[in-house]
């Protein structure tokens, strides 16, 4: 049986080609980041490799990489790269795991994934203002906001796709809008509007956006603003090699925790 499609991909692509660069932020903010995670790691990565959908966005902060674009089938050379970059994509993929399996394939034995991409906090306060103000004026609800996946069930989608050592955070952004329909805006500039397969085909009810706005500044005020959260999600798992460390068996422990905390164990 075939998974449900998520994703209108023939949208997303759309809602890409209209996004102007001054508006990707969150690419900016989490570039910055993969440099800094990069500097931490005592390792050099002769040859990378960046998913995305913004290409030239992304060139400039990795002029020497291999960039490929997010779709389904990813043209990456199989065991070619030290460093495979995935980025604020994979909230939009259809099958998650088929991506990351792809990254892992294409690495190197010890080969770096990085996965930056949006979360399930991302924009709660716009879902929550559009499916109140959707229930209000038209009785029901529709797709609007792609369900983004929480961090307790994403890091195991490393595991999943066969990375080891993984290890999944998350970091919560904050931003200010004049109104909820400069936020709408902006999500339309980034290239970040409705691309779901199942969402209507038609243009929402003005009654319903204003409905909309008005709950997001009673609800979500900041001052005279509004807020709204993003929430990056960022995945890191290596390509499995002869010479990594690995995970000491459970119960193989010499010292007590206890003891190392120097306190007192109790029972529960």
């Amino acid at each position: 049986m075939n998974a449900p499609t998520l994703t209108d991909r023939a949208a997303l692509l759309r809602n890409r080609q209209r996004a102007t660069s001054n508006a990707l932020f969150l690419h900016d903010q989490i570039a910055d980041e993969l440099h800094e995670r990069l500097d931490e790691v005592n390792k050099s990565f002769p040859s990378v490799a960046v998913v995305t959908g913004f290409p030239d966005h992304w060139s400039q902060y990795f002029p020497h990489a291999t960039t490929v674009a997010d779709e389904e089938t990813l043209e990456l050379a199989p065991g070619s790269y030290d460093l495979v970059l995935h980025v604020m994509a994979l909230h939009w993929a259809n099958d998650p795991v088929g991506q990351l399996v792809q990254c892992r394939r294409a690495l190197k034995p010890d080969g770096l994934l990085i996965c930056s991409f949006l979360g399930g906090q991302t924009l709660h306060e716009l879902r929550s203002a559009l499916g109140q103000a959707e229930a209000n004026i038209t009785g029901g609800l529709s797709p609007r906001v792609a369900p983004m996946g929480e961090i307790r069930d994403l890091g195991a989608l490393l595991q999943r796709a066969g990375f080891a050592l993984p290890v999944a955070d998350a970091t919560p952004l904050s931003a200010s809008y004049e109104t909820a329909y400069h936020l709408m805006h902006d999500l339309r500039a980034m290239g970040e509007a409705n691309a779901l397969e199942s969402r209507l085909r038609h243009p929402t009810k003005r009654k319903v956006i204003a409905e909309a706005a008005r709950i997001y500044a009673d609800t979500f005020a900041d001052g005279d603003l509004v807020k709204a959260t993003f929430e990056i999600i960022t995945l890191t798992g290596w390509a499995p090699a002869e010479n990594q460390p690995k995970p000491l068996r459970p119960g193989s422990a010499t010292t007590r925790l206890a003891d190392v905390l120097n306190t007192k164990e109790t029972k529960l």
